[in-house]
C-alpha cells in the first residue's frame, strides 16, 4: 500500500465523506474520522480487524470487495443495507476503488471504500426545510407583533387617560382590567419573539449549564423523578451565553418533567441528560469540525404524532394549559448560537438533541450530496 503521509491523513480526517481502506487480507487498515462516526467505532481499536468484527451481515459487502480485487475495476453499490454490531442498520451507497501499487494482481490489491449514508442526506435536507420554515414563521411573527403592539399601546394609553376622568371606583376596576390585559398581551407577544437581546458569547463549560438545570428540575420533581447524568468530561469549553442556554435547556427539561408527572406509568420515571462530541457535523449547510451534542431523554408517554413536526412553532402545545412558547424560545436561543435542535419521540422514549458548534463563526463546507 502506498505510504500515507501526515498531510494525506490530515486531508482524509477532515473529509465529511466516510473513507475506509481494506488491505489484501480484507482487513481494515484505516478509517477516517467521518467513518468512525458513521460506523460507531474507534479507528485504533478496529485496525487490522476482519469485516465480521464490524458488521453483522458482511457477506454481500465482502463479495463485492473480492470482485473488485479480482477484476481491478471500481464498483458502486446503491442503497446497500449493513448492520453494525451495536444493532444499528445503515442504508448507504458505497464505492469500492482498487489501489494498485504495481500491475493488477488478483487478490493482492488494497481497496479504498467510500461510504455515503442515505439517511444523512435525508436528514440534512429535512433540517434545511425545517429551518427555512422556522425562519419564515419568525418573520411572520415579527410582522404580526408590530401590528399588534401598536394598537395595544394606543388602547393602554387611552385607558390610562380615561381612568383620570372617571370618578366611580366601580368603573375604575374595568379600566384596570383593560390595562392589565393589554400588558399581558404585550408580554405574550414579546415572548413569542424569543430572546430580546443577542447572546453574549463567552467561553463556557456546558456541564455547568446542564448541572444547574438538573438541580432545578430535581428540586421541582421532589424525588418523584430520577435525573440521570451521563457527561463526557473531555468536552472543552464552547462559545455561548450561559444564561440563555440555561433557559433553553430548562424549557426542554421542564416539558419532560411535566410529561412524566402527568403519566400514569408504574416504571421508574427518568430524565437522562447526556453530552458527547460529534465530528464533521452539518448545521444549516455549514459543516462544523467539532460539535457538542446534548441529549435530553425521558421515558414518558411521548409526543403525539400530529404535533411532532410543529412542536417548535409558537402557540403549539399538547397541554391544555400550555402556551406553546417554551420549545419555540429554546429553538430561537439555540439558533442564535448557530446550533440546532432535533426531536424524536415514541411512547416511552422521547429525545431532544441539541447541537452546539465549538466555533461560533465557522467557515462553511458543504457535505457531499
Amino acid at each position: 500500500m502506498q505510504q500515507i503521509t501526515l498531510d494525506n491523513l490530515t486531508i482524509l480526517n477532515n473529509l465529511t465523506t466516510a473513507v475506509v481502506v481494506i488491505d489484501q487480507q480484507l482487513q481494515l487498515s484505516y478509517i477516517n474520522h467521518a467513518a468512525e462516526i458513521l460506523l460507531a467505532v474507534s479507528g485504533q481499536r478496529i485496525q487490522h480487524k476482519a469485516l465480521e468484527d464490524l458488521f453483522r451481515n458482511p457477506d454481500e459487502f465482502q463479495a463485492n470487495l473480492l470482485h473488485t480485487a479480482n477484476s481491478g475495476h471500481p464498483l458502486t453499490k446503491r442503497e446497500a443495507s449493513l448492520t453494525l454490531f451495536n444493532g444499528q442498520q445503515l442504508i448507504l451507497d458505497y464505492t469500492i476503488t482498487p489501489l494498485n501499487e504495481h500491475d493488477a494482481f488478483a487478490n493482492s490489491c488494497t481497496l479504498l471504500v467510500e461510504l455515503f449514508p442515505k439517511d444523512r442526506l435525508l436528514r440534512i435536507s429535512k433540517e434545511e426545510s425545517i429551518l427555512a420554515k422556522q425562519e419564515s414563521s419568525k418573520l411572520l411573527i415579527r410582522g404580526l407583533a408590530h401590528e399588534i403592539k401598536n394598537p395595544l399601546g394606543g388602547i393602554r394609553g387611552a385607558a390610562q387617560l380615561l381612568s383620570r376622568e372617571l370618578p366611580s371606583s366601580d368603573l375604575q376596576e374595568y379600566i384596570h382590567v383593560i390595562i392589565e390585559e393589554a400588558d399581558r398581551l404585550r408580554n405574550l407577544v414579546d415572548r413569542m419573539l424569543g430572546p430580546m437581546r443577542p447572546p453574549q458569547m463567552n467561553p463556557i463549560n456546558i456541564h455547568i449549564v446542564l448541572e444547574h438545570v438538573c438541580n432545578l428540575i430535581t428540586a421541582e420533581a421532589s424525588g418523584c423523578i430520577d435525573v440521570i447524568r451521563d457527561y463526557d468530561p473531555s468536552i472543552p469549553e464552547l462559545p455561548g451565553d450561559a444564561q440563555q442556554l440555561i433557559q433553553a435547556v430548562l424549557n426542554i427539561m421542564h416539558n419532560a418533567l411535566q410529561a412524566l408527572a402527568a403519566s400514569q406509568q408504574t416504571l421508574p420515571r427518568t430524565i437522562t441528560v447526556r453530552s458527547r462530541i460529534v465530528r464533521q457535523f452539518t448545521i444549516a449547510s455549514t459543516c462544523h469540525r467539532l460539535v457538542c451534542q446534548i441529549d435530553i431523554n425521558d421515558n414518558g408517554p411521548g409526543i403525539p404524532t400530529h404535533l411532532i413536526d410543529t412542536i417548535f412553532y409558537p402557540m403549539v402545545s399538547g397541554k391544555a394549559e400550555g402556551t406553546g412558547l417554551g420549545l419555540s424560545i429554546a429553538q430561537a436561543i439555540i439558533s442564535q448560537h448557530k446550533g440546532l435542535i432535533r426531536c424524536s419521540s415514541e411512547p416511552g422514549n422521547t429525545t431532544f438533541t441539541i447541537y452546539l458548534p465549538f466555533e461560533h463563526h465557522q467557515g462553511s463546507a458543504h457535505e457531499h450530496k
